[in-house]
Protein backbone atom coordinates (compact mmCIF):
# COMPACT_ATOMS: atom_id res chain seq x y z
CA UNK A 1 0.00 0.00 0.00
CA UNK A 2 1.27 3.40 -0.88
CA UNK A 3 1.50 7.01 1.00
CA UNK A 4 -1.21 8.16 -0.58
CA UNK A 5 -3.47 5.14 0.01
CA UNK A 6 -2.59 5.04 3.89
CA UNK A 7 -3.73 8.69 3.78
CA UNK A 8 -6.61 8.34 1.22
CA UNK A 9 -7.76 5.20 3.87
CA UNK A 10 -6.64 7.03 6.85
CA UNK A 11 -9.22 9.94 6.00
CA UNK A 12 -12.50 7.79 4.50
CA UNK A 13 -11.82 10.34 1.11
CA UNK A 14 -12.23 6.78 -1.26
CA UNK A 15 -15.21 5.43 1.08
CA UNK A 16 -16.59 8.52 1.32
CA UNK A 17 -16.98 8.29 5.22
CA UNK A 18 -16.16 11.86 6.42
CA UNK A 19 -19.60 13.36 7.31
CA UNK A 20 -18.65 16.70 8.97
CA UNK A 21 -17.71 20.02 7.19
CA UNK A 22 -15.61 20.63 10.06
CA UNK A 23 -12.76 18.06 9.10
CA UNK A 24 -10.64 19.54 6.80
CA UNK A 25 -7.48 17.43 4.72
CA UNK A 26 -4.21 19.24 5.84
CA UNK A 27 -1.72 19.85 3.03
CA UNK A 28 1.89 21.62 2.80
CA UNK A 29 2.33 24.42 0.48
CA UNK A 30 6.02 26.74 0.80
CA UNK A 31 6.07 25.44 4.06
CA UNK A 32 2.79 26.85 5.41
CA UNK A 33 -0.11 24.40 6.31
CA UNK A 34 -3.49 25.02 4.35
CA UNK A 35 -6.66 22.66 4.40
CA UNK A 36 -9.96 21.80 2.81
CA UNK A 37 -13.08 20.91 3.69
CA UNK A 38 -12.85 16.69 3.65
CA UNK A 39 -16.14 16.40 1.53
CA UNK A 40 -14.89 18.41 -1.49
CA UNK A 41 -11.68 15.70 -1.76
CA UNK A 42 -12.53 13.16 -3.93
CA UNK A 43 -9.06 11.56 -3.82
CA UNK A 44 -5.27 11.94 -3.17
CA UNK A 45 -2.97 10.52 -6.02
CA UNK A 46 0.67 10.63 -6.10
CA UNK A 47 2.92 12.27 -8.91
CA UNK A 48 2.10 11.26 -12.42
CA UNK A 49 2.58 12.71 -16.22
CA UNK A 50 0.51 15.61 -17.06
CA UNK A 51 -0.21 16.84 -20.22
CA UNK A 52 0.48 20.34 -21.18
CA UNK A 53 -1.77 22.65 -22.78
CA UNK A 54 -0.50 25.34 -24.98
CA UNK A 55 -1.90 28.89 -24.34
CA UNK A 56 -2.64 28.92 -20.71
CA UNK A 57 -1.79 30.30 -17.62
CA UNK A 58 1.41 29.06 -16.13
CA UNK A 59 -0.36 28.24 -13.03
CA UNK A 60 -2.47 25.70 -15.04
CA UNK A 61 -0.19 22.51 -15.25
CA UNK A 62 -2.20 20.84 -17.79
CA UNK A 63 -4.23 17.91 -17.94
CA UNK A 64 -4.08 14.02 -16.54
CA UNK A 65 -5.58 10.98 -17.60
CA UNK A 66 -7.25 9.37 -14.62
CA UNK A 67 -9.05 6.40 -15.13
CA UNK A 68 -10.16 7.33 -18.15
CA UNK A 69 -11.00 10.38 -17.45
CA UNK A 70 -9.23 14.20 -18.84
CA UNK A 71 -9.24 16.05 -15.27
CA UNK A 72 -7.82 19.60 -15.42
CA UNK A 73 -4.63 19.89 -13.21
CA UNK A 74 -3.21 23.45 -11.60
CA UNK A 75 -0.39 24.39 -9.19
CA UNK A 76 -1.67 25.88 -6.35
CA UNK A 77 1.96 27.34 -5.77
CA UNK A 78 1.88 29.63 -8.95
CA UNK A 79 -2.06 30.65 -8.35
CA UNK A 80 -0.63 31.89 -4.87
CA UNK A 81 1.93 33.73 -6.64
CA UNK A 82 4.81 31.56 -4.56
CA UNK A 83 8.28 30.42 -6.59
CA UNK A 84 8.21 27.51 -8.44
CA UNK A 85 9.44 24.29 -7.03
CA UNK A 86 10.61 21.13 -8.60
CA UNK A 87 8.04 17.98 -7.82
CA UNK A 88 9.25 15.74 -5.66
CA UNK A 89 8.41 12.34 -4.37
CA UNK A 90 5.99 13.99 -1.85
CA UNK A 91 4.39 15.99 -4.08
CA UNK A 92 0.58 15.26 -4.38
CA UNK A 93 -2.40 15.70 -6.61
CA UNK A 94 -5.79 16.56 -4.28
CA UNK A 95 -8.30 15.67 -6.65
CA UNK A 96 -11.13 17.61 -5.90
CA UNK A 97 -15.08 18.32 -7.20
CA UNK A 98 -15.60 22.21 -6.94
CA UNK A 99 -19.17 24.29 -7.69
CA UNK A 100 -19.42 27.02 -9.97
CA UNK A 101 -22.75 28.22 -11.15
CA UNK A 102 -24.97 25.49 -10.14
CA UNK A 103 -22.30 23.62 -12.24
CA UNK A 104 -19.75 20.62 -10.93
CA UNK A 105 -16.55 19.84 -12.09
CA UNK A 106 -13.42 17.61 -10.82
CA UNK A 107 -10.54 19.11 -11.05
CA UNK A 108 -6.24 18.08 -9.69
CA UNK A 109 -4.79 20.92 -7.31
CA UNK A 110 -0.87 20.11 -6.80
CA UNK A 111 0.63 20.48 -3.12
CA UNK A 112 3.84 19.77 -2.08
CA UNK A 113 2.72 17.48 0.76
CA UNK A 114 -0.59 15.77 2.33
CA UNK A 115 -0.50 15.72 5.99
CA UNK A 116 -3.67 14.63 7.77
CA UNK A 117 -7.32 14.88 8.00
CA UNK A 118 -8.13 16.43 10.96
CA UNK A 119 -11.13 17.54 12.90
CA UNK A 120 -11.39 21.92 13.41
CA UNK A 121 -14.32 22.80 16.00
CA UNK A 122 -16.48 26.18 15.17
CA UNK A 123 -14.60 27.44 18.05
CA UNK A 124 -11.02 26.91 16.74
CA UNK A 125 -12.12 29.20 13.29
CA UNK A 126 -11.12 32.34 13.28
CA UNK A 127 -12.60 34.73 10.03
CA UNK A 128 -10.36 35.48 7.40
CA UNK A 129 -8.23 38.49 8.53
CA UNK A 130 -8.10 41.73 6.63
CA UNK A 131 -5.33 42.72 4.54
CA UNK A 132 -6.61 45.83 2.69
CA UNK A 133 -8.92 46.63 0.00
CA UNK A 134 -7.31 45.25 -2.58
CA UNK A 135 -6.25 41.91 -1.07
CA UNK A 136 -9.00 39.20 -2.49
CA UNK A 137 -9.40 36.86 0.29
CA UNK A 138 -12.41 35.54 -0.66
CA UNK A 139 -11.17 31.81 -1.51
CA UNK A 140 -10.31 31.70 2.09
CA UNK A 141 -13.05 30.51 5.01
CA UNK A 142 -11.16 31.13 8.01
CA UNK A 143 -8.03 30.26 9.71
CA UNK A 144 -8.13 27.25 11.85
CA UNK A 145 -5.97 26.94 14.94
CA UNK A 146 -4.62 23.23 15.69
CA UNK A 147 -2.37 23.39 18.93
CA UNK A 148 0.14 25.12 18.70
CA UNK A 149 0.02 25.61 14.85
CA UNK A 150 -2.32 27.99 12.10
CA UNK A 151 -3.62 26.12 9.05
CA UNK A 152 -5.29 28.81 6.24
CA UNK A 153 -9.01 26.87 5.89
CA UNK A 154 -9.19 27.24 1.82
CA UNK A 155 -12.45 27.23 0.35
CA UNK A 156 -11.81 25.33 -2.92
CA UNK A 157 -15.20 26.36 -4.82
CA UNK A 158 -13.47 30.22 -4.82
CA UNK A 159 -9.79 29.51 -5.32
CA UNK A 160 -9.86 29.65 -9.04
CA UNK A 161 -12.19 32.77 -10.12
CA UNK A 162 -15.41 32.33 -12.89
CA UNK A 163 -13.10 33.31 -15.85
CA UNK A 164 -10.36 31.12 -14.79
CA UNK A 165 -13.18 28.30 -13.96
CA UNK A 166 -13.99 28.60 -17.72
CA UNK A 167 -10.74 28.57 -19.26
CA UNK A 168 -9.97 25.18 -17.46
CA UNK A 169 -13.18 23.36 -18.49
CA UNK A 170 -12.62 24.66 -22.17
CA UNK A 171 -8.72 23.05 -21.29
CA UNK A 172 -10.42 19.95 -20.66
CA UNK A 173 -13.13 19.43 -23.94
CA UNK A 174 -10.22 20.32 -25.76
CA UNK A 175 -8.24 17.68 -24.55
CA UNK A 176 -11.19 14.97 -24.65
CA UNK A 177 -11.80 15.80 -28.63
Amino acid sequence: MSYHDDVSQLGGIKGGLADKAEKYLTFNLAAEEYGIEILKVQEIIGRMPVTKVPRTPPFIRGVINLRGKVIPVFDLRLKFGMEIKEDTPRTSIIVVKIKRSGHHMTMGVIVDDVYEVVGIEAKDIEPTPEFGANIDTDFILGVGKINQKVVMLLDVDKVLSGGEVTLVDQVTHVQEK
